[in-house]
């Protein structure tokens, strides 16, 4: 069994494929890491968490770090939170609107919008309270750089990463909660949220 291990976890209408950066600059770091599909669209918010949640017991390792981007966190904490794991002890989340998601609100308003977000119109419309295990580290990352459907077709108040706004990705129970120069989807791609995401995995606290 391996000490360490990371599971990287994608957003909404996209696939594992756009993790690759950040699992490779997690490996020039040491840290081992599986990047997972899932049918973010096409399955609800609880049968993603279960397809989550498997993945995480199939670790072969003694500590696992969790690293979701966007609606990859929301599944993730949900996954945790339904099927907990004691060998879960990080978890990082890139622009995931864990508070809800206002851009997803106005979406879900216009019927052939609501279309494009396919199953999780139900979360968007009525944000599950999502919780942070006991035990577990978590910490946010949260972007300024204003590119992203968002910013065309919602009215988002500032700040915001083009898609999610820094308030929404706030939590009570967050180990740590940091505002990057850094759009939505830029995040995965980002040198600078790869740091602060190895910084946090290695101490629980983003690099000041």
């Amino acid at each position: 069994m391996s000490a360490e291990a990371i599971l990287l976890v994608h957003g909404l209408w996209t696939n594992r494929a756009v993790m690759l950066y950040l699992a490779w600059a997690l490996a020039r770091r040491g840290y081992r890491t599986r990047s997972v599909g899932y049918l973010s669209a096409m399955r609800s918010l609880d049968d993603n968490a279960a397809r989550i949640a498997s993945e995480i017991a199939a670790l072969d390792a003694s500590r696992v770090h969790v690293v979701g981007h966007s609606y990859g966190g929301v599944v993730s904490l949900r996954a945790l939170e339904r099927r907990p794991d004691a060998r879960v002890k990080r978890v990082v989340l890139l622009g995931s609107p864990i508070g809800g998601c206002d851009a997803a609100r106005q979406f879900v308003q216009s019927r052939w919008k609501a279309r494009l977000l396919g199953t999780t119109q139900a979360v968007w419309r009525e944000m599950p309270h999502l919780e942070i295990p006991a035990g577990v580290e978590a910490g946010a990352i949260a972007g300024t750089g204003r590119i992203g459907l968002g910013r065309f077709f919602a009215q988002l108040s500032s700040p915001n990463d083009g898609v999610v706004t820094v308030e929404e990705t706030r939590h009570p129970h967050l180990a740590d909660h940091v505002v990057l120069p850094t759009a939505h989807s830029l995040m995965i791609v980002s040198p600078l949220v790869a740091r602060q995401v190895a910084a946090f995995l290695g101490t629980g606290r983003f690099a000041r």
